[in-house]
């Protein structure tokens, strides 16, 4: 049983989307402190822009609630306080070197001055940040001589650094190696468990997702088809109408595959 006063991510009715129409309707759902909620299904369901409309990116119908206060309450700087928002990565456009970089994560925290001068306690927080996704030792490194993996850890590092209650993720694996997969979504797992706080992902593989979250959402059409736990969503027929595929028989027969090799 969660205790009273548990906080809390709410969304009451949110509808959402891109120019005159809606591509989300009506979504409601909770996630509690130390939860990690990965959203799911086909491509272009709305995944990434519910993301969006949490951070409050889009404009939104409904409620969005950030604890006992709703999120269009909130300005800027302290909203940023509040979420972290973590897009895939495109382009780099100035070569900050990794210090920089995610020094940039502690703008919202910097004392009010006109040139957000960094402390000495901002310093030693990002030197942290740092510590936990390993690459410390590439702090002086331009960002623009990173691979993939090393990039994506200085941009989970900045949002560290940020010290939010809610992270959210848009496919923060795409196109890194296996290696560099799980390395991420085990800082992120560790950061949940360590801080309490809310991790929300969209994740197209599946098998990363189980191994990742504790609840589910799954959505089709820009709707929530289905909202729980491991077991509520692979014991329902409602993935496989989602995926228009047996998703559980062919993730079995996959493993089937390596017990077979290991023979």
């Amino acid at each position: 049983m969660r205790k009273v006063g548990d906080w809390v991510l709410k969304l009451e009715d949110v509808s959402s989307g891109y120019g005159f129409g809606f591509s989300l309707e009506r979504i409601s759902f909770e996630v509690y402190s130390g939860e990690r909620l990965c959203i799911i299904g086909p491509n272009g369901c709305g995944k990434s822009t519910l993301l969006k409309t949490i951070a409050n990116l889009l404009d939104y119908t409904g409620e969005i609630f950030l604890g006992t206060k709703k999120l269009k309450d909130y300005n800027r700087k302290d909203l940023a306080k509040k979420i972290a928002y973590m897009s895939q990565i495109t382009s780099i456009y100035f070569p900050y070197t990794v210090f920089e970089t995610v020094m940039l994560g502690r703008y919202s925290r910097m004392k009010s001055n006109f040139f957000k001068t960094e402390s000495k306690e901002d310093i030693a927080f990002v030197e942290e940040c740092l510590e936990i996704v390993n690459i410390t030792k590439f702090k002086d490194k331009s960002i623009t001589d990173l691979s993939g993996g090393e990039l994506q850890r200085v941009f989970l590092a900045k949002v560290f650094a940020q010290e939010p209650d809610v992270i959210l993720l848009d496919e923060p694996t795409n196109h890194l190696d296996i290696k560099h997969q799980i390395e991420l979504m085990e800082y992120l797992k560790k950061w949940s468990k360590d801080t309490n706080n809310i991790v929300v992902a969209v994740l197209h593989d599946i098998n990363l997702a189980l191994s990742f979250a504790d609840r589910f959402l799954l959505m089709s059409d820009g709707e929530i088809v289905s909202h729980g736990n491991k077991d509520t969503i692979l014991n329902k027929d409602d993935i496989n109408k989602v995926y228009d595929t047996d998703i559980k028989k062919y993730m079995i027969k996959s493993f089937g595959l390596w017990t077979q090799g290991s023979a």
